[in-house]
């Protein structure tokens, strides 16, 4: 009682930290949310409370004693789900010309996007979900932005938004964080380069950005109609993937080509994060 102000501020600011939050989860589902998992079973175990918002069908997405479940429905089965993730997956491993993986890559992720942009509708139509998402007062949300639904509802809810992903298409996380992405250096996909290419690589190197235009445009664009007509207000996909506060990045420097990171990057590992020490 006879502290100074000073430090009576300093003792209820070290209170606040230790106080444990109310945490929103938007996954996306497959290997994604299996890397997901891991941080949110650390979060419980630390005392923090956690709601995840899912569909009622998925391929790996389960109800656990450590966290709230809250699902909805949506317009597709298992067996679609199943289908088009082992569709998607597949020209991954096939062989061909660059023009042959791109019409494959095109497809793949036309009709994954179809199911990820009727999902989120079905979310955001939901008076029900969205009401109760109002009125529990979250501290902040983890959500992959590889699907823009958890940034359309970061967005919504006015809420501290991390990002948790391996990366997005067409560089839209470099652009994002503002990250340099120089084409003299930096490999795009499908054109197997290294780092360390000929002028003429570096030349189609370069090229290889054209198609990721219109790549982004079709993939990422439902997802801004979405959201400027459910926030009634023109929102594009840059305005909802820069909003995030950190970006968890599971990348792994061993595998991968070195990289520019902004001070609210914090690479975590490889693709699963089990069995590694997160910082704080």
């Amino acid at each position: 009682l006879s502290a100074s102000p000073p430090v009576v501020l300093l003792l209820l600011s070290l209170l606040g930290l230790a106080a444990a939050g109310k945490l929103l989860v938007v996954p996306v589902d497959g290997s994604h949310w299996l890397s997901m998992r891991e941080v949110l079973e650390i979060l419980t175990q630390k005392g923090h409370e956690v709601v995840v918002v899912a569909p009622e069908v998925t391929l790996r997405i389960k109800p656990s004693k450590n966290f709230v479940m809250k699902t909805y429905p949506v317009p597709y089965t298992q067996e679609d789900l199943k289908k088009q993730f082992q569709a998607f997956f597949h020209f991954s491993f096939e062989q061909g010309s660059f023009l042959e993986r791109f019409v494959k890559a095109y497809k793949g992720i036309k009709r994954i996007t179809n199911f990820g942009v009727s999902s989120c509708e079905q979310v955001l139509q939901n008076k029900e979900l969205i009401r109760y998402l109002e009125e529990s007062k979250f501290d902040a949300i983890l959500t992959d932005p590889v699907l823009l639904c958890g940034a359309i509802l970061a967005k919504h809810l006015s809420l501290p938004s991390v990002y948790f992903l391996r990366g997005i298409p067409c560089g839209l996380d470099f652009d994002a964080t503002q990250c340099p992405r120089p084409p003299s250096y930096v490999p795009r996909g499908f054109t197997q380069f290294t780092d360390h290419m000929t002028f003429l690589q570096r030349v189609k190197n370069l090229l290889h950005d054209i198609p990721d235009i219109f790549l982004c445009d079709f993939a990422f664009e439902p997802y801004s109609k979405l959201a400027s007509e459910f926030l009634q207000q023109d929102v594009t996909v840059q305005d909802l993937l820069r909003q995030a506060s950190v970006w968890l990045m599971r990348s792994d420097f061993v595998l991968e080509y070195p990289r520019p990171l902004m001070p609210n990057i914090v690479p975590i590992g490889g693709v699963n994060c089990a069995h590694k020490e997160l910082p704080q």
